[in-house]
């Protein structure tokens, strides 16, 4: 029964399990919150808690097809932590998505003044911690939030959590590839013009260099 599990989530997973546990993509911190329990399959004896997979792909999937229902030029997509920089930018090429890494400058989504004002449909957030600032602005104009989320994150005011290691280098570039492929992907399926999909991109494309 359990070989049977496995072979059935190989099949049905948008890459190879063990993929995903390579990237480090699982692997959560020492903390967890009561949002991210739900998410969490196991603790390993030094204390880390683990995401399960499944509901990681699951909600990558979920995500994509909620992106596709924007064009690109309304959504945003943020990171201020240094190793989601690389993959955040690329995200942006491979979309078409506004971007914002490193300091995300106050205002820049509430003040109409300012010379980095923007207005987007949709913002998705590296962390809802680091990226804080994003955060607070699109939700008090309503904007809906999809965030990577670990397990020590609140989810509050994020609208669709995606669980997943947001620290690490491996693990973010594989968020956010994925993210961009399916995007693309579920795009591709509401045009309805029967046209190939093509994802030019690997993964290591997306990873940030030390």
């Amino acid at each position: 029964m359990e070989e049977e599990r496995r072979a059935w989530d190989e099949v049905s997973l948008l890459i190879p399990h063990t993929e995903y546990l390579m990237n480090g993509v699982h692997i959560g911190t020492q903390q967890r919150t009561r949002y991210m329990e739900r998410f969490i399959y196991q603790v390993r004896p030094d204390g880390l808690y683990l995401l399960d997979i499944r509901k990681i792909d699951e909600r990558i999937r979920i995500a994509a097809r909620f992106l596709a229902r924007f064009s690109p030029g309304e959504m945003l997509a943020v990171s201020a932590r240094e190793y989601g920089q690389k993959p955040v930018s690329m995200f942006g090429k491979a979309t078409g998505a506004n971007v914002i890494v490193g300091r995300f400058i106050p205002g820049t989504l509430t003040n109409p003044m300012s010379e980095h004002y923007i207005e987007p449909s949709v913002v998705v957030l590296t962390d809802p911690m680091s990226d804080h600032q994003a955060l607070r602005e699109a939700s008090s104009l309503g904007i809906p939030v999809v965030a990577l989320c670990d397990t020590n994150n609140s989810i509050s005011n994020v609208d669709l959590v995606i669980p997943a290691n947001n620290k690490g280098r491996k693990s973010l570039a594989t968020i956010y590839w994925l993210l961009a492929r399916e995007t693309l992907r579920e795009r591709l399926k509401r045009n309805g013009n029967g046209e190939e999909f093509i994802f030019e991109y690997k993964i290591e494309d997306f990873e940030a260099v030390i």
